[in-house]
């Protein structure tokens, strides 16, 4: 098993995790709708580049159509 020889410093083991850090989300903002998404991932609203790809369910939608 590996013994470390002597105590690392604070300095020196924060400049070895100084790369480890957190990216913050690449986000996109939608042509059409004016949305804030994922790259690369379809709107909430189902619009991938400025098109319509999907017709997306609201929760209000599936309350309404099981109470009939």
């Amino acid at each position: 098993m590996a013994v470390q020889k002597s105590k690392v410093s604070r300095s020196r083991r924060g400049a070895r995790r100084s790369h480890n850090k957190l990216k913050s989300p690449a986000l996109s903002i939608d042509q059409t709708t004016g949305e804030v998404h994922l790259r690369h991932h379809m709107t909430e609203d189902g619009f991938y580049k400025g098109k319509k790809v999907m017709e997306v369910k609201t929760k209000k939608e599936d309350s309404d159509s099981s109470a009939n």
